[in-house]
């Protein structure tokens, strides 16, 4: 939704309603997929031993059917209702996510950054049902995301690494904890430029560079502190941490968003000239 109010272009109300339900179908079908295909693995763990497969209080069958459902209604939603970029996204994200990501955790660390790319996708969904087109605007909006992810995840990752390692997930908090803190710091840095690309590409004023910064450095500095000291706390720390920072940017996004000045400018200009008009007249 973020991605959407953020993209220049008209837009309506049932379109964005559209994309919301759309999106939602195919990122529950991706989910879906995902926990029945890890039903074994999930039983491990502490954090999903709870989850309906796991227990038993679903069967393998409703959970897979479930899956493809719902993932053909929000892919179909998408192509009917919204247009065929945005929907092949949404498919796309479900076929990262189950048949990409999902395997790749259980067989090299390199899953994060595939699984970063899947929740990157979704704000640029929003910007295309408006756009229409994957134009440089899109990437960044995706990028931000992409990079959010590793601060995000690494952090939530070292605190469950005792559980991943024991269902037999390649994480770097689990093979390299040093590469996971590294990884943390790096892409928090990342966010500094990605958020001066914003304006740079004129989505928003300049002013949003300047609010970006402070609560990126936020994150840094959460990020740097566990990258000197990985441990529970640091971790925690950085976590919601990130959980605050990214509301935070989507709403600077909007506030900031170039389109806002660019109406209220051409509002002020047609009062201009309507005055002008009426002056003339009376003369």
């Amino acid at each position: 939704m973020a991605g959407y109010a953020i993209a220049p272009g008209e837009s309506t109300v049932t379109t964005l309603l559209a994309t919301t339900i759309g999106t939602g179908l195919c990122i529950g079908s991706a989910n879906a997929i995902n926990q029945w295909i890890e039903t074994p693995y999930d039983a491990q763990m502490l954090r999903t031993r709870n989850r309906v497969l796991g227990r038993r209080a679903l069967s393998q069958f409703h959970a897979f059917g479930f899956g493809t459902l719902t993932g053909l209604a929000g892919v179909s939603l998408l192509a009917t209702c919204v247009n065929p970029i945005t929907a092949a996204l949404g498919a796309s994200n479900i076929l990262l996510y189950t048949c990409l990501y999902t395997p790749m955790k259980r067989s090299s660390i390199a899953n994060t950054w595939v699984g970063a790319v899947v929740g990157a996708l979704p704000p640029m969904m929003g910007y295309t049902a408006v756009t229409n087109g994957l134009d440089p605007g899109a990437w960044v909006l995706g990028g931000l995301l992409y990079a959010w992810q590793f601060p995000h995840f690494n952090s939530l990752a070292w605190n469950l690494r005792a559980d991943y390692s024991k269902a037999g997930y390649r994480m770097m908090a689990v093979t390299d904890p040093k590469l996971n803190a590294r990884v943390a710091l790096r892409y928090s840095l990342a966010m500094f430029p990605l958020c001066f690309a914003v304006p740079y590409l004129d989505l928003t004023s300049w002013w949003f560079a300047l609010d970006s910064s402070v609560i990126n450095a936020a994150l840094t500095w959460g990020a740097y502190k566990f990258w000197r000291n990985s441990n529970d706390k640091t971790g925690k720390h950085l976590f919601f941490g990130s959980v605050i920072h990214l509301p935070i940017l989507l709403a600077l996004l909007m506030v900031h968003k170039r389109w806002n000045l660019s109406n209220h400018t051409i509002a002020l200009d047609e009062d201009e000239e309507i005055e002008e008009i009426i002056q003339w007249e009376d003369e």
